[in-house]
């Protein structure tokens, strides 16, 4: 899995004061977890962009005044007016423990389906899978080769080596459907006949 490198300051006050101050001078108040010790500090929101506003997933190589540490995006919490990011929390990876991540899902192929008039309908952008940080991948393949109309790829169907999914067996990802247009198509094929 691809990483992006970001670098915090420590927080010396833990408080809604000082976070305000902290944000009105670009910066976004983050927690890291999963150590010994929670360690606060703050980073660039601008240095944040290229990992909030994406699709993807990466690892995160943290550099807290000197401290280096690997990480993930456990959460972020936005203005409720302005979307502005206002809090971030990384969770520190450890080789020897397993973690829970959403992995964007990419479809392959082209179904056969949509080639005949069949609408593709995708339900599932993401999936979560736990698994060691070793095992995590940057996307999972869905293949629509063999989808024809009416069918379905269904959560049950995906198999990835060293990793469990934690979604639903029975959730559909991905579908393809009757389109107005091959309905319409049908009615008037029956209609002819007749």
């Amino acid at each position: 899995m691809k990483s992006i490198a970001i670098s915090g300051s420590p927080r010396e006050n833990v408080g809604k004061r000082d976070a305000k101050e902290l944000r009105y001078q670009g910066l976004v108040p983050a927690v890291l977890y999963g150590g010994a010790t929670q360690t606060h500090f703050a980073v660039s929101a601008a240095d944040l962009k290229p990992v909030i506003y994406t699709p993807e997933v990466h690892f995160i190589d943290l550099d807290i005044a000197g401290t280096k540490s690997q990480a993930i995006i456990q959460a972020t919490q936005f203005h409720p007016v302005t979307d502005q990011l206002i809090h971030i929390d990384f969770l520190l990876l450890n080789e020897s423990k397993p973690i829970t991540m959403e992995i964007p899902i990419r479809l392959t192929g082209t179904s056969p389906g949509v080639k005949t008039g069949g609408k593709l309908v995708q339900k599932l952008r993401k999936l979560r899978v736990k698994g060691f940080p070793k095992d995590l991948l940057d996307t999972i393949d869905v293949s629509i080769e063999t989808l024809e109309v009416g069918k379905s790829v269904k959560v049950s169907e995906i198999k990835l080596p060293n990793l469990t999914i934690t979604n639903a067996p029975e959730d559909t990802i991905v579908s393809v459907t009757t389109s107005r247009a091959l309905r319409q198509a049908e009615q008037e094929v029956t209609s002819n006949k007749k």
